[in-house]
């Protein structure tokens, strides 16, 4: 009921709600004036005579120097101090009039002591109205009502991120902050703002003891190996766990609440990026013309716009499908305009296939840096169009290359995979024949440096397990696995790209760059892992009773239980903690464009059989039977 009328009020017009406040202050302009005979003369007296000055004199006196002071146009439910302190003000210049007038002079039949009262008792009068509509209209009856529904939460970290955290719950209806953890031995059993600080092997019975709901990981810094050793600890219990954003997102020191989301796999996947090399970041790009091909994909979108950021004089931006090309076109757009930059971006729609198409591209454009990440890379679709993958990944990086080299580009990276390594599939093949093509160009001499940037999978890229697994499981289920034992590198987008830009501008030509990707990953515990991070529990024969099953359905045509970087074992470290050269062989230029004539023969007529041996027979490694 108390909530409706407050609500009711609130709807009202800012004319009625100003001369309800008038109504208001006039009646209290009353009162206080018979409060103060009463506390002068111990009785209610009505007024007689002259005494019905002291009300007229307080009405005449009291509401124009409201009016004036801005008392009506302060929003009550907002207001604070300066409210109050304009409240004072000008009771302030009404207890000089009104004692003047019945203190000083004195009027027949006042007590001169109702001067000054009368004015105290107004003071607290408006005053205490003004702090009751704050408190009604403002939230703190509503806050108060739902305080026994707020989520109770702990923060993790009880360092910068975590004190401006529990400072923005202060205000919060939802979430209430009732205790810190720190890995910080030095603080435990310390007091922060009224909450105590635990230690990290108290947060189980913690959890238990103060009924917590949640628990805010507020430790931006923290490495991806800490965020797992924590969120194993509390996959025991029945807290909900959300973390703040990474450091770079904090740069500005603001941490608010609506900073929480909650843990995603990115957060615990992996491991933690070497700061780049900002030499080898500027080296191929700054003040430099650079084509990107594939632009709108996974790998080619963030490569554009990292790109973005290292000051180039022009961005090319090359994609055969229209709405990928329109799709990051528009971010670059929006991000220069954010950044103040002045890079020019084209958006050039095409094929890297179309040789005719990519020449005057080229020769237009004049690139300085050509980062050819244009490929089909979904190992099933290739696998059952591989002649279409022939002439895309082959071909169209043959078409590019040749074409770099005609016109003066200086460098040009291509975008690799693992899969290139012994490949078991038509798609690993192609990328790994695009390489050789390359090796051969650089081996015979060119003033194009040509290099290859060998990696694995990508969290988040099209056709990766992750946003699969993330679909499967808001679905209801099963998540799919292929094989229990299959396992797969994996790395962040954004780590990926800043590594191709760094690990090409170290090319002297002809080198094959490979990424270190950390650890391998069992798919199963990668499904397992998402699938708890979504709050769920698996379901399986030792609980039967869970949320989500994880079914193998068999390992897909040509797929493999294992990827890998190298083809041989002799790796070569560069300047670069994260970055090696491989060192694999390669058929010389005039073999290798003997061997393409007959491959493309083979593709025009559509002999499928015929261009898997003949990719065979140019890439030995190339398993065509049974995945390994």
């Amino acid at each position: 009921m108390k909530t409706s009328t407050s609500s009711k009020i609130l709807n009202l017009s800012r004319t009625t709600k100003r001369l309800t406040a008038l109504t208001v202050d006039v009646f209290l302009c009353i009162l206080t004036v018979l409060c103060a005979y009463w506390l002068r003369l111990g009785t209610l007296i009505l007024p007689t005579g002259w005494q019905w000055l002291s009300y007229v004199v307080a009405l005449v006196l009291a509401l124009p120097l409201f009016v004036t002071g801005g008392l009506y146009r302060a929003i009550f439910r907002y207001a604070g101090w300066g409210a109050l302190r304009s409240v004072l003000r000008a009771c302030v210049i009404y207890g000089i009039g009104y004692s003047f007038i019945f203190t000083v002079i004195g009027v027949l039949g006042v007590p001169r002591s109702i001067g000054v009262l009368q004015p105290i008792l107004l003071f607290l009068g408006v005053g205490l109205s003004r702090a009751w509509a704050h408190y009604w209209f403002g939230g703190g009856y509503q806050k108060l009502l739902k305080s026994g529904a707020r989520r109770r939460v702990l923060i993790y970290g009880a360092g910068s991120a975590g004190r401006q955290l529990a400072a923005g719950l202060a205000n919060s209806h939802d979430l209430e902050a009732v205790a810190f953890v720190d890995d910080d031995k030095t603080i435990h059993g310390s007091v922060l703002n009224g909450r105590r600080i635990h230690a990290p092997d108290q947060l189980e019975q913690l959890i238990d003891r103060l009924n917590i709901d949640d628990v805010l990981l507020a430790i931006p810094s923290a490495s991806r190996q800490r965020r797992n050793e924590i969120f194993n600890a509390l996959q025991a219990t029945s807290a909900t766990i959300r973390t703040l954003p990474g450091i770079n997102d904090l740069a500005h020191g603001r941490v608010t609440v609506n900073d929480l989301r909650e843990v995603e796999i990115e957060d615990l996947l992996g491991r933690d990026s070497v700061p780049p090399d900002r030499e080898l970041l500027y080296k191929n790009i700054r003040d430099k013309t650079v084509l990107v091909t594939g632009a709108g994909g996974s790998i080619g979108s963030e490569l554009c716009r990292q790109i973005l950021s290292l000051e180039p004089k022009q961005l090319i931006l090359v994609d055969h499908s229209e709405f990928n090309l329109y799709s990051i076109d528009q971010d670059l757009q929006h991000r220069c305009f954010d950044l103040v930059c002045r890079v020019k971006i084209h958006a050039l729609l095409g094929s890297v296939q179309d040789a005719v198409l990519m020449d005057k591209i080229l020769e237009e454009w004049s690139p300085d840096t050509v980062y050819h990440a244009a490929a089909y890379k979904h190992v099933p679709l290739v696998e059952g169009n591989s002649a279409e993958g022939i002439r895309n990944n082959v071909f169209g990086t043959k078409n590019m290359a040749e074409l770099s080299q005609k016109h003066g580009v200086s460098d040009f990276v291509l975008i690799s995979t693992d899969k290139a390594v012994r490949p078991t599939n038509v798609m690993g093949t192609t990328k790994r024949l695009a390489e050789m093509i390359l090796q051969a160009m650089a081996a015979k001499g060119s003033n194009t440096r040509f290099s290859m940037v060998r990696f694995g999978n990508v969290l988040g890229s099209s056709g990766s397990v992750v946003p699969l697994f993330r679909k499967q499981i808001a679905a209801g289920g099963p998540v799919t696995v292929t094989h229990e034992e299959i396992t797969r590198y994996f790395m962040t987008i954004p780590e990926a790209a800043l590594l191709v830009i760094q690990a090409g501008a170290m090319a002297q030509g002809g080198e094959v760059f490979v990424l270190d990707m950390g650890e391998p990953v069992k798919i199963v515990d990668l499904a397992r892992r998402m699938i708890e991070l979504s709050g769920l529990s698996v379901r399986d024969e030792n609980n039967p009773a869970g949320d989500i099953e994880i079914k193998v359905v068999g390992l897909r045509p040509a797929e493999k239980l294992y990827e890998e970087l190298l083809i041989g074992g002799n790796p070569e470290t560069t300047s670069h903690s994260r970055i090696m050269k491989a060192h694999d062989g390669y058929l010389n230029l005039p073999q290798l464009h003997r061997e393409l004539l007959q491959l493309g023969e083979l593709g025009r007529s559509n002999d499928f059989v015929g261009l898997r041996q003949k990719l065979h027979d140019i890439v030995p490694e190339f398993n065509a039977g049974q995945p390994h």
